[in-house]
């Protein structure tokens, strides 16, 4: 997520800071290639210009030039305009009305609408301790209810039963009315969408409008798209006054121009995004957060979160206590390595640790993502037990028959014992030194070594 545009920011901001004097052909030359790094992330135009103007005014002021670090200065006014265009501060969604409250989510088709349903529905039910109700409105769309039933199954969801030969304005009427029978809080109305935007679609959606009464309608967008998600999202927004909006598939856009785009162009702030293809791979929009991404300041409060979401504390406990005694076998890397993937790899938490950017691009160029850990864990999973807890009994042939298990070459098995012995090695010295002895013998530059 952003990392195009992360990556030239970040080149630009380490020749400024490194200066101890700024000059305003400085912050010229700085402003042209900020606009350029915009363009490239597909930043619409409109949000181009008023950024890197009101940047520059801020950074020529006297305060800035004359400051003991004006370049760190200039870094911190491009954080907090950043924070502005991408809505300030997080926007919760709205449930503040008599229940049920209902939400209708509207987009294009293939935006990721039916997904985002029951992703928004499993969080409301996580999180929020709601009772959300999924239904699908979309008439058009071949499977279209049997997918978003098949979805709240796996997330142990009700959705509205199917029944055909129905118009998406009685299932409407039909689904606030079973809402009310069965106390359910909030109803999530899963709209139809289109390739493109038509005069019956919008008149279809606005007669649901107009029946639902809905307290929020949000935009799902996918991130991949870029300006057409802006352009789209205003002709939506013409048509129905929308709320809020959903960015989907974040996690595979490099550039990151819709979410700078969408919120200022359109007005309505980003609530949530899609990370990932789990459902439970959804997350709220942080804007700050977001900005000292983009910038290179990585991202500590969302890293201990996801930590505390996917690790278990007894487990990470047990562990610790073996740390301590420097006890650690080859089923200890197993579970850290399955730690590592529910976290989003090596490369997702390097990038949400403040200076650690240029390590994860390393990290990818050295191809140690989740196909790498994927591999490993098939390596262990090969093991019997008693090799797991005693590495020292794989010999050659045992690791031949490993290789041969987990579908691997032998010098891959061979790379993956090195590895854990060095980690164990790495372990008893951990275990019997105190943080300054630590910093003494240069561990901690080993660990990234």
């Amino acid at each position: 997520m952003f990392e195009s545009l992360s990556n030239n920011l970040t080149k630009l901001f380490s020749k400024i800071t490194s200066r101890g004097h700024l000059s305003e052909e400085d912050i010229d030359n700085a402003m042209r290639e900020i606009r350029v790094a915009l363009l490239e992330a597909d930043v619409a135009l409109s949000v181009v210009k008023e950024l890197t103007n009101r940047i520059k005014e801020k950074a020529k002021g006297e305060k800035v030039l004359k400051s003991i670090s004006p370049g760190q200065m200039v870094v911190k006014i491009v954080h907090d305009e950043l924070v502005e265009i991408l809505g300030k501060e997080v926007s919760p969604i709205n449930l503040s009305v008599k229940p049920p409250a209902v939400i209708m989510f509207v987009g294009l088709q293939g935006s990721g609408k039916t997904t985002s349903s029951a992703k928004l529905a499993l969080l409301l039910k996580q999180k929020m301790h709601k009772s959300p109700l999924l239904c699908s409105l979309d008439t058009q769309r071949p499977a279209a209810k049997e997918q978003l039933e098949s979805l709240a199954k796996q997330v142990n969801i009700p959705s509205l039963p199917i029944k055909n030969n129905e118009s998406a304005v009685d299932i409407a009427k039909r689904a606030l009315a079973a809402a009310k029978d069965s106390v359910h809080d909030v109803v999530i109305l899963d709209t139809a969408g289109r390739l493109h935007i038509d005069q019956e679609l919008m008149q279809e959606l606005q007669d649901i409008k107009k029946i639902a009464n809905p307290v929020e309608i949000i935009f799902v967008a996918d991130s991949l798209t870029g300006q057409d998600a802006v352009n789209v999202a205003n002709e939506f927004n013409k048509a129905l006054s929308l709320t809020s909006v959903i960015l989907t598939r974040i996690d595979g856009d490099s550039r990151g121009g819709a979410a700078l785009s969408i919120a200022h162009v359109t007005g309505c702030p980003i609530k949530y995004v899609g990370v990932g293809e789990k459902l439970s791979e959804f997350q709220e929009f942080h804007p700050d957060r977001i900005a000292s991404r983009i910038l290179g300041m990585g991202d500590v409060v969302s890293l201990v979160e996801n930590a505390a979401a996917h690790i278990n504390q007894e487990e990470a406990e047990k562990m610790t206590a073996k740390l301590k005694k420097g006890q650690f076998d080859l089923n200890d890397l197993l579970s850290q390595l399955r730690n590592l993937k529910k976290m989003g790899g090596i490369g997702s938490m390097l990038g949400m640790i403040p200076g650690l950017g240029k390590i994860k691009n390393m990290v990818n160029n050295a191809n140690m993502n989740e196909d790498m850990l994927k591999y490993q864990e098939a390596i262990i999973l090969s093991m019997t037990e008693k090799e797991r807890r005693n590495y020292k009994l794989i010999n050659g042939s045992r690791r031949k028959r490993i290789a041969n298990g987990a579908g691997v070459t032998v010098q891959e098995v061979n790379k993956l014992i090195n590895h854990f012995q060095e980690m164990s090695n790495m372990m008893k010295k951990f275990s019997n030194m105190d943080q300054k002895s630590m910093m003494r013998s240069g561990m901690m530059k080993n660990l990234f070594g």
